[in-house]
């Protein structure tokens, strides 16, 4: 039985259930049955099913925000704390795997309203970590013939994947991908001698 405060409990339980079940084949009774609760007492928290398909990636992304912020704020030079965000994004991406996989399976379903506010907490983030891609760039540190940008799209495409095709126990560790995604992040930056 889950302990804990009851919203983190039904959280906790949705993100589950809609990790393996998918948000539509997940019901308001799968969840409370799970959680050991009455509907009244998950209608207390959250007014739709949909609060808690927001509430998921919006706490994952908030917590990614702050550290990312604390990276980018912090000691060393841009490529020191671009590395340093980047190995942080996707070690907390493995860490919250089913957040990450529920969010892209089911971020479309949504209330417009809803959607249009992850997007944009979204894009904040993408646009700090992409300053300092432009900060290592200015200061010559970073080649600066690939634009922040595509930089920037080219690596959260590939961190959002993560989900579709990693498993905990295979042969990589999360540590292990980690290393591999920063590496080519930072090798694919850095000047090439000529």
């Amino acid at each position: 039985m889950l302990t804990g405060p009851l919203p983190e409990r039904l959280l906790a339980v949705a993100t589950r259930l809609f990790a393996e079940k998918g948000f539509e084949g997940t019901s308001v009774q799968e969840i409370v049955a799970a959680a050991g609760v009455t509907k009244g007492a998950m209608y207390h928290y959250f007014a739709a099913k949909d609060d808690l398909l927001y509430q998921i990636y919006h706490r994952l992304l908030m917590m990614q925000t702050g550290r990312l912020e604390q990276f980018a704020d912090g000691q060393g030079t841009a490529e020191e704390r671009l590395r340093a965000a980047a190995v942080d994004v996707i070690e907390t991406s493995f860490l919250h795997l089913d957040e990450l996989t529920v969010f892209f399976r089911s971020m479309h379903l949504l209330p417009k309203n809803k959607r249009r506010a992850i997007r944009a907490q979204r894009r904040r983030y993408h646009e700090r970590f992409r300053s300092l891609v432009e900060e290592g760039q200015q200061a010559g540190i970073f080649r600066s013939d690939v634009p922040a940008d595509i930089v920037t799209h080219f690596f959260f495409g590939a961190v959002h994947q993560v989900s579709t095709w990693y498993r905990a126990g295979g042969p990589l560790g999360a540590h292990t991908v980690s290393e591999y995604y920063v590496g080519l992040l930072l090798d694919g930056l850095r000047h090439t001698p000529s």
